[in-house]
């Protein structure tokens, strides 16, 4: 491990977690040597988040993931779906794959709250305590040669995943409180974390880049045209959408193409459109109200 020091010349706030970058100096990682970051390389991605929904100001807090996995408890604490929507929304911005994982389903029933999010398509993994090995198999593979960064709210156990994964991370794990049913902050920084290597990916399993508990997400900077390009079954459908349309309006254009293209004789097919839009219009109001 070679430890570093900005550059001055780059600047404040230049370099976040799964940044790349060049070193000069002493890169030997010998105990007390010193590296110099000189430059950060091109970016693939950028997860972003502004400090609330009326401050476009964006704030880069992981660059180079390739997907989000949004960790969510059933139970203790109870689920929030409003607080999922606003990651969800923050990962098609950014460019990622959001993978939903259930915890605590020996708490809570998941089939409903399942059944919220099928129609967005995305893959789900529902685990309990202990974790099963089937369940840990599985999410390894979802992992596997990945760059992946890990949200959730405190208390939904982010941690206990992290120590399944990776033994040595040695994560602290916190616990809810039971008067207020919020869980405490165990980590406060983001960290990058490499996976064991497998079967599957012998040069090493990706990386997984666990993040604090946070409570909100703010989306001042994301635009509803953002949104829903990630709908590309539903985009076709705003070319006749008034300019500046917020896709929530009387006037959007969505509401007659979904009914010029999928009659109720089409049964499933036009049920699977019109949850589609749901979710969208969700995602969308999700911008405007604080969690």
């Amino acid at each position: 491990m070679v430890t570093a020091m900005k550059a001055r010349e780059l600047g404040r706030n230049s370099v976040v977690v799964g940044d790349r970058v060049a070193l000069a100096g002493d890169t030997s990682g010998a105990a007390g040597s010193l590296a110099r970051i000189v430059r950060v390389e091109e970016r693939a991605s950028e997860l972003r988040r502004s400090p609330d929904d009326t401050d476009p100001m964006e704030r880069v807090i992981v660059a180079n993931a390739q997907q989000m996995i949004i960790v969510c408890a059933l139970a203790d604490p109870a689920p929030k779906t409003r607080f999922i929507d606003r990651c969800l929304v923050a990962a098609y911005d950014a460019g990622l794959d959001p993978v939903l994982v259930l915890t605590k389903s020996d708490l809570a029933v998941p089939r409903k709250f399942r059944s919220f999010y099928k129609p967005l398509g995305i893959p789900m993994l529902t685990t309990r305590q202990p974790l099963p090995a089937v369940t840990l198999s599985r999410l390894r593979s979802m992992l596997s040669g990945m760059e992946s960064v890990l949200i959730g709210q405190s208390g939904v156990g982010k941690s206990t995943l992290v120590n399944a994964l990776i033994p040595d991370a040695d994560r602290a794990v916190g616990h809810v409180n039971a008067v207020t049913g919020k869980g405490r902050h165990t980590s406060s920084s983001a960290i990058a974390l490499r996976l064991p290597a497998t079967a599957h990916s012998a040069d090493g399993g990706g990386w997984l880049i666990d993040t604090p508990g946070v409570r909100g997400f703010g989306l001042g900077h994301v635009s509803p045209q953002r949104v829903i390009e990630a709908f590309g079954d539903l985009a076709e459908g705003t070319e006749n959408c008034p300019p500046g349309c917020d896709h929530l309006s009387a006037d959007c254009a969505l509401e007659e193409w979904i009914a010029q293209h999928y009659s109720p004789a089409q049964g499933p097919e036009a049920a699977s459109a019109r949850a589609r839009l749901d979710s969208l219009r969700r995602l969308l109001r999700s911008r405007e109200s604080a969690d």
